[in-house]
């Protein structure tokens, strides 16, 4: 299953990324100054919401931009083991990843997803771009 480390590595990979502290120092990944990744530990309000669903404080969440509540509703409803939501996100397309339970694999597309979805359009079509051919 997914690290802090694997998260750090896939945003890596993809351009005009950074890292900064947010709320509380905790980590959080930008596009060219816009949120798309962050780590997001329950709060009381979380947990009381959640009662005896939610995860183990120690447990590593990190919160990821999706396209629309439909997407968010979607990944929560197919596999509320990994995905899940709370009060605080009502209305936000985002949605809380259980970081150890997410296979790598759709971690990479839910990191590149939420990139898609908060990247300017000519950043995405030069990503998508084919490389330049040397002549």
């Amino acid at each position: 299953m997914a690290t802090w480390a694997d998260v750090r590595r896939l945003v890596a990979a993809l351009p005009d990324t950074d890292e900064h502290a947010s709320y509380g120092g905790l980590p959080s990944w930008r596009v060219r100054g816009k949120l798309f990744v962050w780590e997001r530990p329950l709060r009381g309000p979380d947990r009381a919401a959640l009662g005896p669903a939610a995860p183990d404080p120690a447990e590593p969440l990190l919160s990821v931009r999706v396209a629309d509540e439909g997407v968010k509703a979607a990944l929560v409803a197919d596999d509320p083991a990994v995905f899940l939501t709370v009060p605080h996100l009502d209305g936000y397309p985002a949605v809380v990843v259980r970081l150890d339970r997410v296979p790598l694999e759709e971690l990479a597309e839910l990191v590149e997803d939420a990139w898609r979805a908060r990247a300017p359009r000519r950043l995405v079509a030069e990503f998508d771009a084919p490389p330049a051919r040397d002549r």
